[in-house]
This record gives structure tokens, sequence and C-alpha cells, in this order.
């Protein structure tokens, strides 16, 4: 690889973001509402505004994640960024590639050396290949990198990786 490229993934439709918060709004109005005339407030009815709004926060929380991240091929590694993590490996520093069969798309696994040597957890990052939402025969939405599997090849072939194990539903790579 002569040069770099930067990759951003597909971004899903807010349309349902703006579902959940405008339900959590109407879910407060009925709170106030049952709160002023006396109607009392059962424990059921704040459990269930409480669990909309962690529903909408997490929503919030994913679009804003999928809209910061980049991932980046150098030829001296690659790079991965989206809001929350920030990792960078050496080609020489990938010690494996998982690749997770799914409904949309693939998820790939990419994994560096262990974070200290007495850990068990190692550097890394996951991406998804690019995935279609259909229903009733028509695309309603698109995740993932449209170049994932382009991604994933370069991925290999850079760092040398080759195909050690297949199972049901995963493919690993690692140094042969």
């Amino acid at each position: 690889m002569q040069i770099s490229k930067v990759f951003h993934p597909e971004l899903i439709p807010r349309k349902g973001e703006r579902t959940a918060w405008l339900l959590l709004i109407l879910a407060l109005v009925y709170l106030g509402v049952a709160l002023w005339s006396d109607d009392g407030l059962t424990w059921l009815a704040v459990v269930f505004v409480s669990l909309m709004f962690l529903s909408a926060g997490s929503i919030t929380l994913g679009n804003w994640v999928d809209r910061k991240t980049v991932l980046r091929l150098d030829p001296d590694g690659v790079s991965f960024s989206n809001g929350l993590r920030n990792v960078s490996l050496n080609w020489e520093d990938v010690r494996e590639v998982r690749v997770l069969d799914s409904a949309w798309g693939h998820r790939v696994q990419v994994r560096g050396p262990a974070t200290s040597t007495s850990s068990r957890l190692s550097t890394g990052f996951t991406f998804r290949t690019l995935g279609e939402v259909i229903m009733q025969g028509e695309i309603k939405g698109r995740m993932g990198f449209a170049e994932g599997e382009s991604i994933l090849k370069k991925i290999l072939e850079s760092s040398g990786l080759q195909e050690t194990e297949v199972a049901e539903k995963i493919r690993y790579y690692a140094r042969p």
C-alpha cells in the first residue's frame, strides 16, 4: 500500500432516534399529568420512562459513535477512532483477525498485542462490513463500511495473516 486511505461507515437514518426521543417526551407528559391530577404515580410508569430514557440515550450514543468513526489504512499500519476508542497498530503488531458472520455484514475483530504483560486483554478494534437492512424486498438502511471487504483484504495482506481455522460462523486469521 503506497498511500493512506481513510474510510467512514455508512450512516443510518436518524428517524429512529427522533422517534425514541418523541416517545420519551410523550411519556414524560403522561407522568406530569398523572402527578398533577393526583391519580398517583405507579412504579411501573417510572420504570417504563426510565427504560425509554436509556433506550433513546443509547440510540443517540450509537449514532454519535458512528458519525465519529474513522478507519485509516496507512503504509505503516491501521488506525481506528470512534470518539470513544483510539487504536493504532503497525502491521507487524496485528496479531489476529476474526471474521464473524452476522445478519448484516461481517463483524471483523482486529487484535493487536496485549495491553500489559499480565493482561489477557489486547489492543484492537471491531468494524462491520457493509450490511443492508431489507424489509419487504426493499433496502431500508445500510450499515458498516461500504468498502468493508476490501478493508479486510488489505488488513490481511498488509499484516501477513493467513487463515488458520474456520468454525461454524467464524474465520480466524493469524501469523503462519
